[in-house]
């Protein structure tokens, strides 16, 4: 800017009393040539955080962020820097320091309480006594799959099975799944984490014969028992929705059993209808009860809640000591096939709500591998009496042919072609 007047007037009073006028001149707006020109508005910056890491930050709504890049090039940061814009702009962007794993166990707990999930109790346990002691107040965006290994080593080393950990596991994972599906989402991304293979699956079931003897020896015990053995047998029923039974849910006159929604595991009702043998015993067992009151009681008229001893001691007098009562769900799945039920309406029947869960319980056993042998060997004999029949056809039409032939050479003796018979 151009001095004026005042300017000049001013200048030369100050001259004249000795003072230096450069300190009351204005200082010219001027960039050093090594001075880098500042960062336009919204496109953030790269800085030091006192050593020779490079940060990045960025504002997001008046929220300033801030992140360390772990390297010391620029070229670097400018990159991780222009990810992170690009992620505001696509409403993408998940901040990476503040949510802890804490929070997303809270998350899916509050998830539980919400769909009155019956195995929170369980999900507290493992996540106050294992999970807790390692993950509690780490960051999630600090979980990686090295992480979860060593989890996985040190629970190991405690000596818990591969499905204990599993289920552990599984509790991480669902809490990672659901801070993502969260709106906005609280993580970046689910990291992965290694699952044991499990082999300790059961594979027991009750044999035709082996029912037989059981029922005998439930009978001794009383009506009840053998009655609930029974349901569990045909339809594969769970242990808690049997005891849970209520007189008004069994109908005599339809012959039908409902289980209504909410009562059952996968919250789905199901209604069945009752064979002679299950309708025979019930029948006795609710005559004179009330609506409300429960299928299964004993001869005293309290209700079942627990025969653990009762079930032992009958399977040993029986013969089959090592059966749990949960086999018999799995014995009704492989019934149900057996008789060739389709798999849906078997599924319908015995409560599962998947196939893959179903052929988990749909166990192949010694009977049906002789089934397979012994039809194997009626295709091959099959085959074989096709074979042995096969000549006879093949002589009658050569019988036939020869015969053809000789009317052919009866009719035209001249014919050179004529095979004549010796």
């Amino acid at each position: 800017m151009a001095p004026t007047i005042i300017d000049n007037l001013l200048e030369a009073a100050i001259s004249n009393a000795g003072l230096p006028c450069s300190i009351f001149r204005p200082k010219e707006n001027t960039v050093k040539p090594d001075q880098p020109s500042k960062r336009p508005r919204g496109s953030g910056w790269i800085f030091k955080n006192g050593s020779d890491t490079l940060w990045i930050g960025f504002s997001d709504r008046g929220i300033v962020h801030r992140e360390n890049t772990h390297s010391t090039d620029r070229k670097t940061a400018e990159n991780l820097l222009a990810l992170r814009l690009a992620e505001l702009k696509t409403d993408t962007y998940v901040p990476r320091t503040n949510i802890r794993v804490d929070e997303l166990v809270a998350d899916l707990l509050a998830e539980y309480r919400e769909k009155q999930q019956k195995s929170i109790g369980h999900v507290k346990r493992r996540w106050k006594l294992h999970l807790c002691p390692f993950f509690t107040r780490r960051r999630a965006s600090d979980v990686s799959t090295e992480m979860i290994r060593r989890y996985i080593a040190k629970r190991t080393e405690a000596s818990a099975s591969p499905a204990t950990i599993n289920r552990e596991l599984a509790i991480l994972k669902r809490a990672f799944n659901l801070a993502l599906e969260s709106t906005p989402a609280k993580v970046k991304l689910v990291p992965y984490i290694p699952m044991f293979t499990e082999r300790n699956v059961r594979k027991g079931f009750l044999q035709d014969a082996q029912y037989s003897a059981l029922a005998n020896e439930a009978a001794k015990e009383g009506l009840w028992l053998r009655a609930l053995l029974a349901v569990a047998y045909n339809f594969g029923w769970r242990k808690s929705e049997l005891l849970n039974l209520r007189v008004s849910q069994v109908d005599l006159l339809s012959r039908t059993i409902r289980l209504e929604v909410g009562e059952t595991k996968n919250d789905a009702g199901r209604l069945v209808k009752m064979p002679d043998e299950i309708f025979t015993l019930l029948s006795a067992l609710v005559t004179g009860k009330k609506g409300d009151d429960y299928v299964f009681t004993r001869d005293n008229g309290k209700r079942v809640k627990c025969f653990d001893k009762v079930w032992d001691s009958i399977c040993k007098r029986a013969g089959v000591p090592d059966l749990l009562f949960h086999d018999l769900r799995r014995t009704g799945a492989r019934n149900l096939r057996r008789l060739g039920i389709a798999e849906s309406v078997a599924m319908k029947v015995t409560g599962h709500k998947t196939p893959s869960i179903f052929k988990r319980y749909d166990i192949t056993d010694e009977s049906d591998m002789i089934e397979v042998a012994a039809r194997l060997d009626e295709k091959r004999q099959l085959a074989a009496e096709k074979k042995s029949r096969a000549p006879e056809f093949s002589q009658s039409f050569d019988r036939i042919n020869n015969l053809q032939t000789k009317g052919e050479a009866t009719a035209d003796p001249k014919s050179s072609t004529a095979v004549l018979p010796n």
